[in-house]
């Protein structure tokens, strides 16, 4: 159940977009062992010069996971292998230009509604 944005180049389509979507999705349930129905995603649309990536100039695709602290560095290391392999396929973007970043935090840190943090109940 991460939170997961995805900055993306502006102007792909829907189709470009779902692909990046369910792959990452796809590859947080298998990889980090999170269940299929914790799907957590937003999707930004970026101008090419407001997505920078050092000097890479063709498509590219940054992504950002917030998750519970506790998992193993084998775990996340097979979610961006699994990611950027999966990626490369489709749509279709080389391994070189998939940034991935990983942000931990404690359960106290999230509440899925109501106001309430349901991973420290009372």
């Amino acid at each position: 159940m991460p939170f997961v944005t995805i900055n993306v180049l502006k102007g792909k389509s829907d189709a470009y977009r779902k692909a990046i979507a369910d792959e990452v999705n796809a590859a947080v349930i298998e990889t980090l062992d999170f269940p299929a129905d914790d799907r957590y995603q937003v999707i930004h649309e970026c101008a090419d010069q407001d997505l920078e990536f050092q000097s890479r100039d063709q498509d590219r695709v940054m992504m950002h996971l917030v998750m519970r602290s506790g998992k193993p560095d084998q775990a996340k290391k097979a979610f961006y292998a699994r990611v950027v392999e999966a990626l490369g396929r489709n749509p279709g973007i080389a391994p070189g230009n998939v940034l991935i970043t990983i942000s931990e935090n404690h359960d106290i840190d999230w509440s899925f509604e109501d106001g309430i943090a349901q991973f420290c109940p009372d």
